[in-house]
């Protein structure tokens, strides 16, 4: 037998206070005026209005028993004023265990529940606030940040700019280094071939012509023998073998000894020519015209003088192209739509987690390093992985060191707002794969203030 509840209220134009009727939002408070029957919400069946809330379940939306227990799909609404109110499944009505904080749930059951919303309000309403503070603060940095993120992208371009324009002079200079290394070997090597041929050009002629005369004058009387001859000067394309005495009396111009006069214009022309024979010393031995010559020495000094600062010039100018190349690399990676994220760049923060050190490097990788001292790769920068909305707020980095259980280590970054720069957390959810919470003020992005949570009857 139906139990038909009666719903007294103060009537305003023959309509009962939808009020009354509990477990109803304010915007559905227009489907409950009283009338002589009532529409279910989905249009469904028209009962007479008594049957409302009479424990009975009529409409198949249960809209009919919006505060019994009595349809199996219908809705219990907490209006918990002072807090948020909420939708409760209507088969919790009266089961003797609170689900509103302002008990309207268990208004017939044994369950004796406090209305608990003011300080629960209160509570949300100051974590609100410290959020939204902390949201106010973070965008205020956030806002010098970029403002740092633009002043230091000018600088870089200004560097690359110096260290292009460095790159040019230098190339410029590294070409005249090279010449004039040229130049001193030639000078060197043209030094060595007058020198081992005796050319009388590098000094005053009878200077040079008398000083190769006593070097082959081992007895120093003043003329040249068969022997002498034959112990100084070799064959150019034989230089071991020793000069027959025929060969050697042929050099002295068809006798067995020369003297000065004679030698300067035989076997000083036949040595000059350098086609032939030479003089057995080897250029800068001891003892040797070469090792003694002060020419030789003059122009070795600067072959070895140009070839010291041209490797310096090198050296230098790989080094400016290197520089140039890194900041290159540096300058085409994505540093947010103002430059926000461009100071993190060459900065690391560290987490100790239990016996592992983890360490973000952003824009470069992500390691972990045991107590023991080992250190693995956990991913290199990869890329921004957002949600469209928010391109900026996950990275990922992959490619790291290789998993035991095959594939590689590679973790993603989520990024948060904070009024600090900091690395909050380090997780392993699934082998080899890492997510990290990184807290920093250039995640903070400008949002509507949330209303607040309503005090008001």
């Amino acid at each position: 037998m139906r139990l038909h509840v009666i719903i007294a209220a103060v009537c305003w134009c023959g309509l009962v206070d939808s009020r009354k009727i509990r477990g109803i939002s304010s915007s559905y408070k227009r489907f409950y005026r009283e009338r002589k029957s009532f529409l279910c919400i989905d249009g469904s069946k028209v009962i007479p209005f008594e049957q409302v809330n009479d424990d009975y379940c009529d409409c198949e939306d249960g809209s009919d028993e919006p505060g019994t227990s009595a349809c199996p799909r219908g809705r219990f609404y907490c209006t918990n004023l002072g807090f948020r109110p909420h939708y409760i499944p209507s088969s919790r009505v009266n089961d003797g265990i609170c689900d509103c904080c302002d008990a309207s749930d268990e208004y017939n059951s044994h369950a004796h529940c406090q209305n608990t919303c003011w300080n629960l309000g209160q509570r949300e309403r100051a974590y609100v606030e410290g959020q939204m503070r902390t949201l106010d603060e973070g965008l205020q940095l956030k806002q010098q940040l970029i403002e740092e993120g633009v002043l230091l992208w000018r600088e870089k371009q200004s560097q690359l700019r110096e260290l292009q324009q460095a790159a040019e002079d230098l190339q410029i200079k590294l070409e005249d280094h090279r010449k004039r290394k040229h130049e001193a070997d030639r000078r060197k090597e043209q030094t060595l071939k007058a020198l081992e041929a005796g050319d009388g050009g590098l000094r005053r002629q009878n200077s040079t012509v008398t000083g190769i005369f006593k070097l082959l004058d081992s007895n120093k009387d003043g003329s040249l023998t068969v022997d002498e001859v034959q112990a100084k000067v070799a064959l150019v394309h034989d230089e071991e073998r020793v000069l027959s005495e025929d060969e050697a009396v042929a050099l002295l111009g068809g006798g067995h000894q020369m003297d000065l006069t004679k030698f300067q214009h035989t076997l000083w022309d036949i040595l000059t020519k350098g086609d032939s024979v030479k003089i057995k010393d080897t250029p800068g031995a001891p003892g040797s015209p070469a090792g003694e010559d002060p020419h030789l020495k003059a122009v070795d000094r600067a072959a070895e003088w140009e070839a010291t600062n041209l490797k310096k010039v090198e050296e230098a100018y790989e080094t400016v192209n290197m520089e140039i190349s890194d900041l290159q690399k540096k300058l085409a990676l994505d540093y947010g739509t103002d430059w926000e994220f461009l100071f993190l760049n060459s900065q690391c923060y560290k987490l100790k987690v239990y016996e592992y050190t983890y360490t973000l490097c952003p824009f470069n990788q992500v390691t972990q390093k045991s107590t023991a001292g080992t250190e693995v790769s956990l991913g290199k920068w990869g890329m921004w992985a957002g949600t469209p909305k928010n391109q900026y707020s996950q990275m990922v980095y992959e490619n790291g060191e290789p998993c035991w259980q095959g594939g590689s280590r590679s973790t993603t970054v989520t990024l948060t707002c904070g009024t600090e720069t900091a690395l909050r957390s380090v997780k392993e959810p699934s082998k080899c794969q890492y997510i990290m919470d990184f807290q920093t003020p250039v995640a903070c992005q400008p949002v509507l203030k949330q209303r607040g949570i309503h005090s008001e009857l």
